[in-house]
């Protein structure tokens, strides 16, 4: 049961990770992005430095759920598949989400 659970916490921890990119880079470019604290939440911008602030709050969410559950092995296929797979589905449905606000939904 234990594996199973390092796994989800994995899994968190690739999501977290993945949400932590788009926060700091837009921050640190100095550009407005959606987050939780904007009007409608995750719809309006958020300044550019609650972006960053938000992002590191990502990252470290992303550093605990890693690092400090179970013994995370970088060289083991199931850890590493389910950081992967949290990262990846996250990054879809943020692609779609906020691809309407941003022109990245193009119809083909």
């Amino acid at each position: 049961m234990i594996d199973w659970l390092h796994d989800l916490a994995y899994f968190f921890g690739g999501a977290f990770l993945a949400n932590a990119v788009p926060h700091v880079v837009s921050g640190m470019m100095g550009r407005a992005f959606q987050t939780p604290f904007a009007h409608p939440p995750g719809e309006g911008l958020s300044s550019s430095t609650v972006n960053v602030c938000w992002g590191f709050a990502n990252l470290l969410a992303a550093y605990l759920l890693i690092v400090h559950v179970g013994q995370f092995d970088g060289h083991a296929a199931e850890p590493v598949t389910a950081l992967g797979l949290g990262a990846f589905l996250l990054s879809l449905l943020t692609a779609k989400r906020f691809g309407r606000f941003h022109g990245g939904n193009l119809s083909s």
